[in-house]
């Protein structure tokens, strides 16, 4: 089988899954205002999905690296996907307790599906290693990217035709399509070893600058709680339509799939940390021209083409950097580390605590607290950067003359 052959199966689960995502979380805000729910209720089931990533990740990646059956678990995950997105189009009219138990099981299977990937694909590169890894982690993951593009493109379209009623069938379909590519992933696992076992992933965690990391990690995700949970519903506030606000999430995904189909040529350049800063600093500017300027519409399109950065870059700088700090038997655990405490924590705080920003003061004021929380990662994303580099030298031998 070729290197390209052999990630068509990933590649297929990343459209799946991201394009299942990007219908649920752009489209779900306005499906849960048409049940008549308030902004701080539909950022409250917006959160339940970070609420999930504090304890889901970890659970399913623990069952995996102990059991090693990476692969399975990711298929009774897909079905579980599909009961619970069954039960949500059926619960719309119990009321928002009914709708949030479904929300939550949703998120609670599809929490298995990031961390488990990653660590297969990680495996299947041996991206820990570096040398031209990334470019063709980019090459798989950017059919994440695409099929958000085309679900967000064609779910707009099509509710601006038939009506948000029918969302909830259209996410169950999608949701359908990605138990399919699970079921056919290929059954590879990390290869039995009879070595002493590592240390512990929480012992990784509390080096300095793993630590550092982290942090900033969760302040740049926090940072773009507000865009994730709250855009579709800014730019409706200006009286754009479903397709006018999928045009704009477009424009973001384009650059992100650019970003990642060329990242093999030029990632090299910079250094990982250095990455993350540089999308740290770019967050900062992007949100806080939203808070500015969102009412221009050219002003909504060029802080969307940022997303290269801020999201694109930043991820796979990420994950190169958990490959290095949690190899081998703590591969799942380090990957779902990233999505617990990158996205679960981050979007806990961000989806009520936003949700109460834009009742107390509006829209910009949940824009502006995304710049101060990007600012405040390019801080840990700095003390993070000199403890790697003060390990990588005390780590270097000193040739004598």
């Amino acid at each position: 089988m070729t290197a390209a052959a052999s990630l068509r199966p990933f590649a297929r689960v990343w459209f799946c899954y991201f394009a299942a995502m990007g219908a649920f979380q752009l489209y779900g805000p306005l499906w849960f205002r048409e049940l008549g729910l308030s902004a701080l209720a539909i950022g409250s089931i917006a959160s339940l999905q970070s609420w999930t990533r504090v304890f889901a990740p970890y659970s399913w990646a623990w069952i995996a690296d102990h059991s090693n059956e990476r692969a399975r678990l990711m298929r009774v995950a897909g079905v579980l996907c599909v009961a619970s997105s069954l039960a949500l189009a059926l619960a719309g009219r119990f009321g928002i307790a009914a709708v949030s138990l479904c929300v939550a099981v949703l998120f609670i299977a599809n929490g298995a599906v990031i961390p488990l990937m990653e660590a297969s694909l990680a495996q299947h590169l041996n991206l820990a290693a570096g040398g031209g890894a990334g470019g063709r982690y980019g090459r798989a993951r950017v059919w994440g990217s695409i099929g958000f593009m085309a679900s967000v493109l064609l779910a707009g379209a099509l509710l601006n035709a038939l009506g948000i009623r029918i969302w909830p069938w259209l996410v169950l379909l999608l949701w359908a399509l990605l138990a399919v590519s699970l079921w056919h992933l290929p059954l590879a696992n990390d290869p039995a070893s009879h070595e002493k076992a590592p240390a512990g992933a929480l012992a990784v965690l509390r080096r300095p600058e793993v630590a550092w990391f982290f942090a900033g990690v969760f302040l740049t995700v926090l940072a773009h709680v507000s865009l994730y949970t709250f855009f579709s519903l800014f730019a409706a506030s200006f009286g754009m339509g479903e397709t006018a606000i999928g045009v704009l999430w477009s424009v973001g995904v384009l650059v992100e799939i650019g970003f990642f189909w060329t990242q093999g040529h030029w990632f090299g350049r910079l250094s990982m940390h250095n990455w993350l800063l540089l999308a740290a600093g770019v967050s900062v500017l992007r949100f806080g021209l939203m808070a500015a300027f969102g009412h221009w519409t050219l002003v909504l399109v060029l802080t969307q083409a940022t997303h290269a950065v801020t999201f694109a870059a930043q991820h796979a700088a990420c994950i190169t950097l958990v490959a290095r700090y949690f190899p081998g038997r703590l591969r799942g655990r380090g990957q779902a580390l990233y999505s617990t405490l990158g996205y679960g924590l981050s979007g806990v705080i961000g989806g009520v605590a936003g949700g109460a920003l834009i009742e107390r003061w509006g829209y910009p004021a949940v824009f502006w607290a995304s710049a101060l929380s990007a600012l405040l990662a390019a801080g840990c994303l700095l003390r993070s950067r000199r403890h790697a580099l003060a390990t990588a030298a005390s780590a270097t031998p000193v040739l004598s003359a």
